[in-house]
C-alpha cells in the first residue's frame, strides 16, 4: 500500500488514520468477544420454564415453519404459548395451533394487524413471571429457556436476548441468506463484546427476547409502547425491540445476551431481493432509536458508555466506509499514480477482501463454503453505506416494508389521523351534550317518580281510611265485642315508604283521631265496645286477641285519666312502638 500511495502520500495520511482506527476498533471487539462468557444455569434455579414462562408470538401469516418453531418451544417446556393474530386470521391460526398442541397453545386476536398491539394483548393475558417474545419462525435449541432464565437470577435483570444464525428456507442458502448470515456473525461479535465490556447492548433482538412480566404489565409502559411517534406525528409499528431495550436502560434494569450454542436460535430470512427492504427497515429503526438514546433520553451515556460510543461510531460509519473507494477513484481519474490503473484496482480489491475475510472468520469456520460470497458481501457493504444515508433522510417512512396488510404510506397515515381527530371531536361533542340530556332525563324521571309516589300514597291512605270507616260502621251496627282484624295492613306499610311529609301528615291525622276518640269515651256505655283507629296497633299486635287488647287499653286509659290528668280531653296515647307489656296481653304503650 505504501508503494501505491507514495505519489500522494499526504492525501492518504487521513485515510490511513481512519483505517487504523477502524481496525483497532474491530480488534477491541474481537478480544472482548473471545473473553465473553455466558451465564450458566444453576442446579436449583429460581425460575423454571413450566411455572414461570409464557411465550408470546405476534403473527399474521404464520406458515409451515411455525410448526417446527412451535415444537422447539414446547421442547423447552414453557407454561403456555400465546399466539396473537388479527381477527380474520384466527381460524387458520387456530387450526395450525391445534395441529401442534391445543392444550398449551392459545390463540388470541386483535381487530387490526399491529405488532405492538398484538404484543400488548399477549402481555395482558400472561400469568407467569417471565414473558418471552418470539417470531413465528424462531427455532430454539432444547436448552434455550434454561439459559435465558439463568440471567434472571439477578433481581435487577430486566431483559435477556440470545445469539442468532440463519436457517435456510430451501435446501441451499441463497446469496441473500448468506449475506444475512454474515451480518448475524458480526452482530453476535458486537453484542457479546458490549455485554462483556459494560453490560449493555444496542438492541435485544425481537426474534427472541425475554422480559420480566411486571415491567411489561406496567400501564405506563403499555401506553407509551402503543403510542410511540417519531417527531410526534409518525406512529411506529416496527422497532418494538429497540423501544423495549431503551425502556430497560432508561428505567434502570440490566440487560444481558446469551451468546452460546445452548441458547442460539435459528431464524429464516427473506431469500430474495426483499431482504434489502428488511435491512432498510432495520436501518431506519436503528437511526431513530440511537438518536433517542444519545440525544433525548441520554441515560445510555452514564450506564453503558461503550454502547453509547458504538452508536456514535455507527453515525459516521457510512462516511468512513465510503471515503476509501471514493478517494481511490478520484486519484485514478486525476491520473497522479505512477502505476497502471488495473494494478491499483486489483491491489485495492485484494486488500478489502482480506480484511473482510478476517472479520468473517467466525462464520467461515462454521460454513467454509460461504467464502465464495465474500465479494458479494463487500459490494453489499458499500451499498449498505449508501442505504444508511438514504434511510437517514427518510425516517418519516414508518411502513413495515415486508408484511402485507399492515404497511401505510404517510398520506394514508395523515388521512387516518384526520379521521381519528374527527371521531374524537364528535365524541367530545356527544360528551358535552350528554350531561344536559342526563339532567333532563333525571329531572323527568324524578318528577314522574314523585308524582307516582304521591298518587300511590294518596290511594293507599284513601283505601285504608275507607276500610276503617266501613269496619267501624259495621261494628257499631252489630254491637259486637270486637271487630275482626283486617286481613292485611299492607296499605299502611306502603305509606311508610314515602316522603317524611306524608308521615308527618299521617301523624297529625292520628293525633286528631285520638283526641276525638277521647271525647267520645265519655259518652259511650262501659259495656259498649268502640273501635279506635290506630295504625300502630296492627303493626305490633297482629297476633293478639283484639278483645283482650282493647279491654286492657281501655282500663289503662281510664286509670291514667283519673290519676294524672283528671279529664279525658287531654289524653294522647300511642300503642305498640317501644312499649312494654301490661297484664297478660302482648301489647305495649307509651
Amino acid at each position: 500500500m505504501l508503494q501505491l500511495t507514495k505519489d500522494t502520500f499526504a492525501v492518504f495520511v487521513p485515510l490511513g488514520l481512519i483505517g487504523f482506527y477502524r481496525y483497532l476498533w474491530f480488534t477491541i471487539k474481537l478480544l472482548a468477544y473471545f473473553f465473553y462468557r455466558p451465564m450458566k444455569p444453576k442446579d436449583n434455579p429460581t425460575y423454571r420454564p413450566e411455572y414461570d414462562v409464557t411465550i408470546v408470538v405476534p403473527t399474521i401469516d404464520a406458515g409451515e415453519e411455525f410448526k417446527e418453531a412451535a415444537h422447539s418451544w414446547l421442547e423447552n417446556n414453557p407454561k403456555e404459548i400465546i399466539i396473537i393474530t388479527e381477527t380474520k386470521m384466527r381460524e387458520p391460526l387456530q387450526e395450525l395451533a391445534n395441529s401442534v398442541d391445543p392444550t398449551r397453545i392459545r390463540v388470541l386476536t386483535v381487530p387490526k394487524a399491529n405488532k405492538r398491539l398484538q404484543m400488548v394483548e399477549g402481555i395482558r393475558n400472561a400469568t407467569s413471571e417471565i414473558v418471552v417474545f418470539a417470531d413465528d419462525d424462531a427455532i430454539w435449541a432444547p436448552t434455550t429457556l434454561e439459559y435465558i432464565l439463568a440471567c434472571f437470577e439477578d433481581p435487577n435483570m430486566g431483559g435477556v436476548g440470545t445469539s442468532q444464525t440463519v436457517k435456510s428456507v430451501g435446501r441451499y442458502q441463497t446469496v441473500w441468506e448468506v449475506l444475512a448470515g454474515f451480518r448475524l456473525t458480526i452482530r453476535n461479535i458486537e453484542i457479546a463484546a458490549s455485554t462483556h465490556i459494560d453490560g449493555g447492548v444496542c438492541c435485544l433482538s425481537g426474534r427472541t427476547a425475554a422480559y420480566r412480566t411486571c415491567i411489561l404489565q406496567d400501564p405506563q409502559f403499555q401506553y407509551q409502547f402503543t403510542h410511540d411517534f417519531w417527531l410526534g406525528k409518525y406512529p411506529l409499528n416496527s422497532g418494538d425491540d429497540k423501544f423495549l431495550t431503551r425502556w430497560m436502560v432508561y428505567h434502570g434494569w440490566n440487560t444481558y445476551v446469551q451468546v452460546c450454542k445452548e441458547a442460539e436460535l435459528l431464524s429464516t430470512f427473506k431469500d430474495n431481493w426483499r431482504f434489502v427492504k428488511q435491512v432498510l427497515r432495520w436501518t431506519r429503526n436503528t437511526w431513530r432509536s440511537d438518536f433517542r438514546s444519545l440525544f433525548t433520553e441520554r441515560r445510555i451515556w452514564s450506564r453503558h458508555p461503550y454502547v453509547a460510543f458504538t452508536m456514535v461510531d455507527k453515525i459516521f460509519n457510512p462516511i468512513t466506509l465510503l471515503s476509501g473507494p471514493i478517494s481511490v477513484m478520484a486519484m485514478m481519474i486525476k491520473g497522479d499514480f505512477h502505476l497502471p490503473i488495473w494494478d491499483i484496482i486489483i491491489s485495492y480489491v485484494v486488500w478489502l477482501m482480506m480484511t473482510r475475510i478476517v472479520k468473517l472468520l467466525p462464520h467461515l469456520f462454521r460454513r467454509p463454503q460461504d467464502i465464495i460470497w465474500v465479494p458479494a458481501f463487500l459490494i453489499f457493504g458499500y451499498y449498505f453505506a449508501i442505504m444508511k444515508i438514504y434511510a437517514l433522510f427518510t425516517l418519516h417512512e414508518v411502513g413495515w416494508g415486508t408484511r402485507a396488510g399492515i404497511d401505510q404510506t404517510p398520506a394514508e397515515l395523515a388521512q387516518e389521523k384526520e379521521k381519528q381527530q374527527l371521531e374524537q371531536q364528535e365524541q367530545q361533542q356527544q360528551q358535552q351534550q350528554q350531561p344536559r340530556l342526563d339532567t333532563e332525563k333525571t329531572a323527568l324521571s324524578h318528577s314522574a317518580a314523585t308524582q307516582a309516589a304521591i298518587s300511590a300514597a294518596a290511594a293507599a291512605a284513601t283505601a285504608t281510611h275507607y276500610e276503617q270507616q266501613q269496619l267501624m260502621q259495621k261494628n257499631m251496627s252489630m254491637n259486637v265485642d270486637l271487630p275482626p282484624r283486617p286481613d292485611s295492613p299492607g296499605s299502611r306499610d306502603l305509606i311508610r315508604h314515602f316522603s317524611r311529609q306524608q308521615e308527618q301528615q299521617a301523624q297529625r291525622q292520628a293525633g286528631q283521631q285520638r283526641a276525638g276518640r277521647s271525647q267520645r269515651m265519655e259518652e259511650i256505655d262501659d259495656n259498649d265496645n268502640e273501635y279506635y283507629e290506630d295504625p300502630d296497633v296492627y303493626e305490633y299486635n297482629q297476633d293478639d286477641e283484639l278483645a283482650q287488647y282493647f279491654a286492657q287499653a281501655d282500663a289503662a286509659l281510664a286509670s291514667m285519666e283519673e290519676e294524672d290528668y283528671g279529664h279525658s280531653r287531654t289524653i294522647n296515647h300511642g300503642y305498640g312502638r317501644g312499649g312494654s307489656s301490661r297484664g297478660g296481653g302482648k301489647g305495649g304503650y307509651m
